[in-house]
């Protein structure tokens, strides 16, 4: 049972996780579940809700990112064409509470390289993009996103920029525009619009979105909360390591 305190905690977390996943055209469908998991609510409960906000925060991102950047069409269709599919078999597959908090801590280690700036940001392709690569990707990450309930552009937007393939705005817009389509058929997928989700978890969905619509206005402006990014980055540590332990 989620205490009174424990609500007033979600009611400031999310938005604020929400505008700084949006600023670098993610959803923050991660942190989303990150949270909702450790205060134990069941993952047929917080897939279709942290897929919901994922689908209008992103949505919310590629249309503020595309003004500024034009979007790998080519490349955005490849990916686009396997992970769609692949998104929906995952949200097919409910899977078992512990080992699903263990697969979300895993996949938590993504967005702390990613807010860290691990990943190299090549400007040259170091593999050459054809015909099967994207492919490849598409049909791996949308797996992994419908199955965890996420959009996949934690994992996409490293490895984009890893291969040099795209600059950091196109791999915002991309990545926005990746986790929008694939967070629709993740839900679809998880049968979202048959699960009962409760009406305090609704209430949570408005102010989150309006935040992830702010960060992803600042964000194509090339707004910057180092300070705000370091603490994310400290909690989303912490929730990993918890998440892979429990």
């Amino acid at each position: 049972m989620i205490t009174e305190n424990l609500w007033l905690l979600l009611y400031i977390a999310l938005p604020i996780i929400a505008f700084l996943y949006a600023s670098v055209g993610h959803g923050g469908a991660s942190s989303y579940l990150m949270i909702l998991a450790l205060l134990g609510l069941a993952p047929e409960q917080i897939r279709p809700t942290a897929l919901l906000m994922n689908i209008a925060v992103s949505f919310l991102a590629f249309y503020q990112f595309r003004k500024t950047v034009k979007v790998p069409t080519r490349l955005a269709v490849q990916l686009l064409l396997f992970s769609v599919p692949a998104a929906f078999l995952g949200g097919t597959i409910l899977i078992e509470s512990s080992l699903y908090k263990n697969l979300l801590g895993v996949i938590l280690i993504f967005p702390i390289f990613r807010f860290l700036n691990v990943f190299p940001q090549n400007t040259n392709p170091i593999v050459e993009r054809n015909a099967y690569l994207p492919a490849i990707l598409g049909l791996t990450i949308g797996f992994f996103s419908g199955l965890i309930g996420i959009g996949g552009g934690i994992i996409l937007s490293p490895v984009l920029l890893l291969l040099g393939w795209t600059n950091i705005k196109e791999t915002a817009a991309i990545s926005a525009l990746f986790i929008f389509i694939n967070s629709i058929a993740g839900f679809i997928g998880a049968n979202g619009f048959q699960t009962d989700i409760s009406s305090e978890l609704w209430t949570l969905m408005p102010i989150t979105i309006i935040a992830g619509a702010l960060g992803a206005y600042f964000g194509a402006q090339r707004f910057n909360l180092l300070v705000i990014r370091g603490l994310l980055i400290s909690v989303l540590t912490f929730a990993s390591i918890k998440l892979i332990l429990s």
